[in-house]
This record gives structure tokens, sequence and C-alpha cells, in this order.
């Protein structure tokens, strides 16, 4: 069974979407069922972090 994990995906604003799962393809598929496609549009799939739950605090100042 794979753990999940948290990605942090760059998008054009220049902000962060936080997403969650097996791999980053699968937050990206997650992030597609919960945003707009107008939302998703601004998220760049290639460009993303893998980020430990324990560092989210860090980063909450960089999501949008």
């Amino acid at each position: 069974m794979n753990s999940k994990s948290f990605f942090l995906f760059n998008m054009t604003t220049g902000k962060k979407k936080l997403g969650y799962g097996n791999d980053p393809n699968d937050a990206y598929e997650i992030l597609a069922m919960r945003l707009t496609p107008e939302e998703l549009q601004i998220v760049i799939k290639e460009e993303f972090v893998k980020i430990a739950q324990r560092d989210l605090q860090k980063v909450v100042k960089d999501l949008g």
C-alpha cells in the first residue's frame, strides 16, 4: 500500500497549490477533481516539490 504524500505545485501567479496523492501525477489528478478548469489551468503540472506534512505550516503563506 502506497502512503500518500503532499506536493506543492507552482502556479503561473507565483503562488503554490497543495496537492495530495500517491505520486505527483496522482496529486495533480486529485487537484483536477477539486478545481475548476480555469483554476487548474494556472497550475504547472511539471513544477512541484514533495513536502513533508510536518513542514506544511512553513509554506502556508505561499499558497494561493
